[in-house]
């Protein structure tokens, strides 16, 4: 089965972007030699790595919707990683909610209008409040 091996973050102000992640969730970036690429170390463990580098056209608008992989960073406490978000730049795109049996998922926005899922396990997770 393919799984994912890497991932990667495009930024229209790449500085800012190392700030974001490395606020959020402590994550090892140092850029690559003398090339625009950053090499992104998310820690030991399962997971992936990936690296970071400038955006190749215009930023996503502010509405669009999700329009392409989004990459989900399991937390310990999904709140705590949302104060965390706005704290260093980021706003919701999504706000937390239920997937029961697995955790609590929000979906947040970085500083350069990527989407990404944070999701805190949690097996009782009940069901979405909602019609």
């Amino acid at each position: 089965m393919a799984r994912p091996v890497h991932f990667e973050i495009h930024a229209g102000d790449p500085q800012r972007a190392v700030a974001f992640y490395t606020a959020v969730f402590g994550w090892q970036i140092e850029q690559w030699g003398e090339v625009p690429y950053w090499v992104v170390s998310t820690g030991d463990g399962e997971g992936i790595d990936g690296g970071l580098l400038p955006r190749r056209g215009p930023a996503p608008a502010e509405d669009a919707p999700v329009s392409g992989f989004v990459n989900t960073i399991e937390v310990t406490d999904v709140d705590a990683t949302i104060d965390a978000v706005a704290k260093a730049g980021g706003t919701m795109a999504l706000a937390k909610d239920p997937v029961p049996g697995v955790g609590w998922l929000a979906y947040c926005k970085d500083t350069e209008g990527n989407v990404f899922g944070v999701l805190q396990p949690d097996e009782n997770a009940p069901a979405p409040d909602r019609p």
